[in-house]
This record gives structure tokens, C-alpha cells and sequence, in this order.
């Protein structure tokens, strides 16, 4: 298997530098030199063997376990040079498999949903606030400068979807579908007087959330609840859902919009935030799918818009945030790393190393592969809201004008 693992990475390999130390002894070298350049070193035949079949899944899997290690690198630097190459490669050898395997990606039965969102949203909370924002703000931050600290950029990314919302007056009723831990809620509560319902399946978050709604004395403004949006009865002024869309499955979409339809009211606004693929449909790499994110899937616009256009909503404005979640996950890798002690005591190495591949390889899906953010404003009327995009400006700026001056 050794030879014909060096044969892909010898086809693979154009640009930039790859070395590899065999279990032997022996060491290649693959690619120009000029560029990114990467080692490692692969422990065992079983690790060889493993990536030759399925390097998609196992080269993750090897990280994790120690059979690949970086050499005088980092596994990003491994992962940038890897995803560079096949970025460059066009990714056709995969493009009839990936086609065949979004069928898996269909069926998203309330109950499958509740297990997928338990496998990662139900981990202990102290490992999200080890490096995400004071907030816990775990979706795509916004940077409109490009210098912002992760704190800054996650109230600028509040800001926008607060102005996207239109909260132009007290007293608006809120769904919030896939409210995490409860930050924007709370935002929105706090900062437009909105009366805010939250939802998730996360228990874990529930908990959280419940516990800063009541500390923050805002639990008669904002309540969250444990439940499926397929549930929810209630009429809504407003509706966002934010990093919550990527695990509806593809089956899943004309519900998901006929829900929201239903749900808002006649001259109601709502804000989609979801992470996207800017190319064709595709799959969801299978490492992530096992470890990190089952049922997960990043779609392209091609297959949200038809489910958009069946439910009778009006697509009003959309927005492409092209390299802002990549931003982000920089931010999430250098604060993982700064607290990957406590992260270890958590857990242990091997989940360290799991979440150090799965913040890394992300990020460079991002700035490599294609994948994006997208928002989609919708509502029930084309009139629902103004002509022209400025006001979001207008309502970003005095938002931001009157949190100065509350922290002055």
C-alpha cells in the first residue's frame, strides 16, 4: 500500500512542498517546493493502508490517533497544502460518488435531528467558552473592516441581523430557531426591546440559555423552549435562524420554509443565516459527518431558492459573507489553542487533536473549497420592507452609536 499511497501524493503534489517519513525509514518528497510546504510522518503500515483507501475519512481519523503526525508544522499547515492541491485538481475523481451519497443527506426525521444536535451541541459548555466570544456566539462572525477582535466582529454580526430583522419599534415577537446558547435572543431583547422566543434541542444550551436570561433579569422579554420549529404554532413579527439551516437536510427544505411561512406574520420579516456551498450540491466530507457534524450539510443556493419560491415567501435581499467564517475560525483555532490544557482536562488528547483538525480544516474549506455564508431576507410581501439597502447601514450605525454610549 506504500506504493500506491506515494503514487497519489505524487499526483496530487503540484504545488508547494510535501514530506513524508515512511514507517521504514525512508523519506519522499512531493511537489515543486515553491509555496506552502508540510511534513509528517506516517507511524504504521495500517495508517498507509487506511489512507490509500479512504483519505477523505482517514486522514483526520490518523491525525486523531497518532498514525500521521506533523513534522516542524502544524496539522493546518498539513490541511492548507493538501486542500490547496485538490482545490487546484477540480475534484472531478469524487463528483459522481458525492452525487450518489446526498441521498444520506435527505432524511432528518425530528428524532434523528435531536440526536445529530446532541452528538456536538450537548458537549460540556466550558469547552465553547474556551474560545469562543464572551457571547458564545458559535456561527460565522461579521468583519466589515477586516481588523475586528472575535468580540467586535460577533456584535457586528448581531448588528446586521438585527437591521436585516427590521426591529424598528418595542415590543416585536421573535422566533429564534436554533437559539444556541442564547446570546442573540438576548441581544435582541436587550438592545430593541423585542419579546424574543428561543428554540433548540440542545439540552445543554437550553440550560445555559435559561441561566443568562435570568441573570440578565431579561426571562420576561425572552423564553426558550425545547422544541422541533416543526412544532412551533404561534404567529411571529420577526423569524431568524441563524447556523441552524445546515442541519435541516435537503428532504427537509419546503418544510422548513413552509414552517417559517406559516409562522410569520402577513407583513413579518425573516433572516436565514447559513453556512453554503458555493459551487454545485455536494456531500458533506465524511470525517465531519462522523465525528463533528452528522446529518450536516452545506448547501448551494440552487437547491434552497426552489424550496424559498414553493413556500410563497419573497426572497428580499440576499447577502454573500464570502471569507468572514474563515476569519472566524482563525479566531476559534489561536483561542483553542491558548486554552488547549483545560480543553485536554475536559477530555483528553485525542479529542484535542479532533477539534484541532475539525477548527483547521473548516477554516480552509472556507478559503480553499468554496464554502460560504449566506443570508437570505424573506417575508410575506415584497413591501415589507424598504426600497433600498441603506437603511441597514443606518440601523447598523445607530445600534452601535447607542452600545457606545451604554458602555461609556
Amino acid at each position: 500500500m506504500q506504493i500506491v499511497l506515494a503514487s497519489v501524493f505524487g499526483r496530487l503534489i503540484r504545488m508547494g512542498r510535501l514530506t513524508v517519513n515512511w514507517p521504514d525509514g525512508s523519506v519522499s518528497v512531493y511537489g515543486s517546493g515553491l509555496g506552502l510546504q508540510a511534513a509528517i510522518r506516517l507511524r504504521d503500515h495500517r495508517t498507509i493502508r487506511r489512507l490509500a483507501l479512504n483519505p477523505a475519512l482517514a486522514v483526520g481519523e490518523a491525525y486523531m490517533e497518532g498514525g500521521l503526525v506533523p513534522i516542524g508544522c502544524g496539522i493546518r499547515d498539513v490541511l492548507d497544502l493538501l486542500m490547496t492541491n485538490l482545490s487546484a485538481g477540480g475534484g472531478q475523481a469524487g463528483l459522481t460518488l458525492r452525487r450518489l451519497a446526498r441521498r444520506l443527506h435527505r432524511s432528518n426525521s425530528p428524532a434523528r435531528a435531536r440526536r445529530n444536535v446532541a452528538h456536538h451541541y450537548d458537549l460540556d459548555h466550558r469547552l465553547y467558552s474556551l474560545f469562543l466570544d464572551r457571547d458564545l456566539q458559535y456561527s460565522c462572525a461579521y468583519f466589515p473592516r477586516g481588523d475586528e477582535t472575535l468580540d467586535e466582529a460577533q456584535a457586528a454580526k448581531k448588528r446586521l441581523v438585527a437591521a436585516k430583522l427590521l426591529l424598528d419599534r418595542p415590543g416585536l415577537r421573535v422566533l429564534d430557531i436554533g437559539c444556541g446558547w442564547g446570546g442573540l435572543a438576548l441581544t435582541l431583547a436587550r438592545d430593541h426591546g423585542a419579546r424574543v422566543t428561543g428554540i433548540t434541542l440542545s439540552m445543554e444550551q437550553l440550560a445555559v440559555a435559561r441561566q443568562r436570561a435570568q441573570a440578565e433579569g431579561l426571562d420576561q422579554l425572552v423564553s426558550f423552549e425545547l422544541q422541533d420549529y416543526r412544532l412551533v404554532q404561534d404567529r411571529f413579527d420577526r423569524i431568524v435562524s441563524v447556523g441552524m439551516f445546515e442541519h435541516v437536510g435537503t428532504g427537509s427544505y419546503d418544510e422548513f420554509f413552509r414552517t417559517v411561512r406559516r409562522c410569520l406574520a402577513p407583513d413579518g420579516v425573516a433572516l436565514l443565516h447559513s453556512i453554503g456551498n458555493s459551487g454545485p450540491p455536494s456531500v458533506t466530507n465524511p470525517w465531519l459527518a462522523k465525528y463533528i457534524f452528522p446529518g450536516g450539510y452545506s448547501p448551494s443556493l440552487s437547491e434552497v431558492f426552489p424550496a424559498v419560491e414553493r413556500s410563497g415567501l419573497v426572497a428580499t435581499d440576499v447577502e454573500i459573507l464570502r471569507l468572514h467564517y474563515a476569519e472566524t475560525l482563525l479566531h476559534w483555532q489561536r483561542r483553542f489553542a491558548a486554552h488547549r490544557d483545560r480543553v485536554a482536562s475536559l477530555y483528553d488528547e485525542r479529542f484535542c487533536r479532533m477539534f484541532e483538525f475539525y477548527l483547521a480544516g473548516c477554516e480552509l474549506a472556507f478559503r480553499r473549497q468554496g464554502e460560504m455564508v449566506f443570508q437570505i431576507q424573506l417575508a410575506a410581501r415584497a413591501d415589507a420592507v424598504p426600497l433600498a439597502r441603506s437603511y441597514l447601514l443606518a440601523t447598523e450605525g445607530s445600534v452601535a452609536a447607542r452600545q457606545l454610549q451604554a458602555a461609556d
